[in-house]
Formats: structure tokens, C-alpha cells, sequence
């Protein structure tokens, strides 16, 4: 049953609608909306003049109208009398193919054509930082090896307690809060869902603890690296596939008897070694989406940071239950893909994984030989599987040439993506920095 927006503001005392949507960057864009005319723009959307946001548009374009969606509908726990809703781009009646989320409800009912139904978990890290975002916010925040730091995670608790509490009053299942592997870096995690809800509540997620942290006179980034010599920030996604939607799920198809074999013994069914093998197999492409910046690859292709690991991958293998490979299968019926970083778009994340994942299936692909070595330490040692991209123009040159993924998250999106992200590079190039002066000053 739908849920009449105008009703539940009456219900919950709602004022405001923030419309919502997430366009090719990730960034956020959203209209507020008294709740007296919400009634009008759930039926028809709310007007956007989409070359003013990061997507492929020109000023001469028609209106581009962002159509809510009730079901995603979230009263703000900060700020009750607003509710924040996402919505779908949609253009002289039609959806606008390249808008993120449209991409993902797409790729969702290709796979719900076929029985499969993907359920994800994100872990979405961040730094909390000064205002200017120069400095860690916690001076006391020093040590060589902060991860689980009981201190450092106590100096923030009012930070960690309001966003978990917020969590918890939303129904999400927030279950345990750390302080991560770099100074001034947290992690909060909250139960799994069907892709579309995990994709919306992570949209949420990034406005809901940015906006906290403005509160407490803190400055929340999830930047792929924001602090030179630190660990990133990532965004690992858990991955399992279902036989049916939301509650109505009962099997998880990805899980097996544990057996024989290299997938096997692991307790993932063949489907689920078919889903990695497309996950492998498209995987250097996939880093164009997943590892979306320039300030990505500072991330992956990282140097030994303070704590002593990166924990990011940089070639493409996958593992057991071993955090140093770019796939780990932590046990049956699910895996960790450990590619994605803290910038990317959280529907194109959903959307690629579902995409490589049905490449993988529909060609019965092989994920290839797993490694159960540590990485960092003899990673050197494997001559079998391609390194990852070393920067963004690589990752987009991988996804120009993967015909088969384009096609998947759709040609219109693919070029219109691929466009952006090229002008986006052609910018950081252009860019004159310190650095060419300084080693290039006296030749």
C-alpha cells in the first residue's frame, strides 16, 4: 500500500519535504517542500533544472521532475517537523535514464525477472574533522594504532550515541560502533537489506551524520583519503542474493552444504561462484563506479600507512576469510567485496554490483583461482590476476572497453557517466600544483 505523503505529515507533524536525489557525482540534491503542497508533487514531482546538478544535461533541456518515492520516506530524528524522501527523475514522462537511482530500480527488476533478489550491508567509514577540514577534530587522537581505541571513540561519544540513536528510533538494526584504523576515523553498522533500501539508506546516512557532526561543531567526510599517511576511508558492501524481496525472503540462494572445491568448501552455492566470477571479471572496470575520484586511488594504490596496512586492495583476487584481497568470504551465503571507497554514489554501487553479478551468472563465470596469502606481505608473489587501476583515467578507460558492463548499466547512463567523469579528469590535469613546481623548478 502506498503511503499518502500528505497523511503522514498530518500523522507525524511534518512541515517540510526534503525531495531528494542523487545525481552522477553523488551529490545530493533535494527541494523543500511545505507539507501543504506535497500532495501535488508526490502525484507529479518537483521541478529541477538538471544541468544545474552533475548530470548530462544542457540549460535547454525541459523541466527535469523528481518524482518522491513514499516508500522511502524518513522524518528527520534531529529535526521532526522535516521528513527527507527519495525520489526518481523523470523527464516529459519518461525516467531519465542516467539518474542513479533510476539505473539501480532498473538493474533490480532484471534480477527479480530471473528469481534473484540482491540483499546487501555497507560499511561506511568517515573521518570527523575540523570545520575548515584541515585537522583532525580530536587532538588527543594520536595513536600509531587507533582502531577499536576505547578513548578516542569516548571523546566522540555524543556524536556516535546521536547518529546510533537515531538509527535505532528508524528501525535499521544499527548493531556496533568502532573507532577505525586512522586517527580521527569512524565506522557504524546497521543490519542488511534489499539493495533499493540499503542504496537509500545510505544516501541517508551520509546527510544524516554530516549533519550531526555540523551540530557538534565537527566536519563528517567520507573522502576516499582525506589525510595523507592514514588509512581511507572505504565502503565495503556484503553481498548475499535472495529468493524473494524483503520480508518474504526465506532461502539464500547463495548458500550451500559446505563441499568440495574452492567455492564449496567455503559454504557459496555455484550461483554465488558464478556472482563473484562476474564481480572478477569485470572487476577493473568496476573500480570506474566503485572508486568513483581522483582522491580514489590514493586509497587503493596506497603506500603502508601509520597503523601498518591499508586496508584496501590493489589487485584483483578474492579469498576466505582473509581482509587483505579485494573479495573475502567471511562464511557461507555471503561475500565482502572491500573494492568500494566512501565517494561512491550509493545507488551506482548497488547497480554495478547487481550488474557484474548477473554478467557472472547468465555466463557462468569463473571466479578464478582463490589466494590465501597475505596480501601485503606476498602479494608480489601472485603473476595470475591484473592489478587494479592506478588512477581514475585508467578505471574509466577499463569501463569504456567493457562492452558488456556498459550494456548492463545502460548505454545512455554509461555515456552520459563516462563524459562527466572524463571532464572531471581533464580538470585535475589541468590543475597546476605544488608539486611540478617544486620538482621541476631547477631542471
Amino acid at each position: 500500500m502506498t503511503t499518502d505523503l500528505a497523511a503522514f505529515a498530518q500523522e507525524k507533524g511534518v512541515k517540510y519535504f526534503m525531495i531528494s536525489f542523487t545525481d552522477l557525482f553523488g551529490g545530493q540534491r533535494a527541494k523543500l517542500v511545505p507539507a501543504q503542497a506535497i500532495a501535488d508533487m508526490q502525484e507529479d514531482g518537483a521541478g529541477f533544472a538538471g544541468f544545474a546538478t552533475w548530470l548530462d544535461l544542457t540549460p535547454a533541456h525541459p523541466d527535469m521532475l523528481a518524482v518522491p518515492d513514499p516508500s522511502s520516506v524518513i522524518q528527520l530524528p534531529w529535526k521532526p517537523e522535516v521528513a527527507w524522501v527519495a525520489a526518481d527523475c523523470v523527464m516529459e514522462g519518461e525516467d531519465v535514464a542516467q539518474a542513479p537511482r533510476n539505473v539501480l530500480r532498473r538493474l533490480i527488476k532484471e534480477a527479480a525477472d530471473e528469481g534473484l533478489h540482491v540483499k546487501t550491508g555497507i560499511e561506511a567509514e568517515f573521518f570527523l574533522l575540523t570545520p575548515d577540514g584541515e585537522e583532525i577534530s580530536d587532538p588527543f587522537d594520536t595513536a600509531e594504532k587507533p582502531c577499536y581505541d576505547q578513548q578516542a571513540v569516548m571523546r566522540r561519544y555524543d556524536v556516535v550515541r546521536e547518529i546510533c540513536d537515531y538509527m535505532l528510533e528508524l528501525g535499521w538494526g544499527p548493531y556496533q560502533n568502532d573507532h577505525e584504523d586512522a586517527n580521527g576515523q569512524f565506522e557504524m553498522n546497521w543490519e542488511f537489506d534489499d539493495a533499493l533500501s540499503t542504496a537509500d539508506k545510505h544516501s541517508f546516512f551520509k546527510f544524516m551524520t554530516k549533519s550531526v557532526a555540523e551540530k557538534h561543531g565537527y566536519r563528517a567526510t567520507f573522502m576516499p583519503k582525506p589525510v595523507e599517511g592514514l588509512t581511507g576511508n572505504g565502503c565495503h558492501a556484503h553481498i548475499s542474493v535472495w529468493d524473494a524481496a524483503g520480508k518474504d525472503a526465506r532461502t539464500n540462494v547463495f548458500a550451500a552444504d559446505k563441499g568440495e572445491g574452492q567455492i564449496a568448501e567455503l559454504g557459496l552455492s555455484e550461483q554465488g561462484g558464478w556472482f563473484l566470477g562476474g564481480i572478477m571479471k569485470h572487476a577493473s572496470a568496476l573500480a570506474a563506479i566503485t572508486n568513483p575520484t581522483v582522491n580514489s586511488y590514493k586509497r587503493i594504490n596506497a603506500p603502508r600507512t601509520m597503523s601498518g596496512a591499508t586496508w584496501a586492495p590493489n589487485t584483483v583476487t578474492w579469498t576466505g576469510n582473509n581482509r587483505t584481497h579485494m573479495v573475502r568470504v567471511p562464511g557461507p551465503g555471503r561475500f565482502e567485496l572491500r573494492l568500494p571507497d566512501g565517494a561512491v554514489n550509493p545507488y551506482l554501487l548497488q547497480a554495478v554490483i547487481i550488474a557484474a553479478g548477473l554478467s557472472g551468472i547468465r555466463s557462468k563465470a569463473d571466479p578464478g583461482p582463490r589466494h590465501d596469502i597475505d596480501m601485503y606481505a606476498e602479494g608480489h608473489t601472485i603473476t595470475d590476476a591484473p592489478k587494479l587501476p592506478l588512477n581514475m583515467l585508467d578505471a574509466l578507460r577499463f569501463y569504456d572497453k567493457d562492452d558488456g558492463l556498459k550494456a548492463m548499466m545502460g548505454e545512455e547512463f554509461s555515456d552520459a557517466y563516462l563524459k562527466m567523469k572524463e571532464q572531471e579528469w581533464n580538470s585535475f590535469v589541468n590543475h597546476f600544483s605544488r608539486w611540478e613546481k617544486d620538482n621541476t623548478l631547477d631542471i
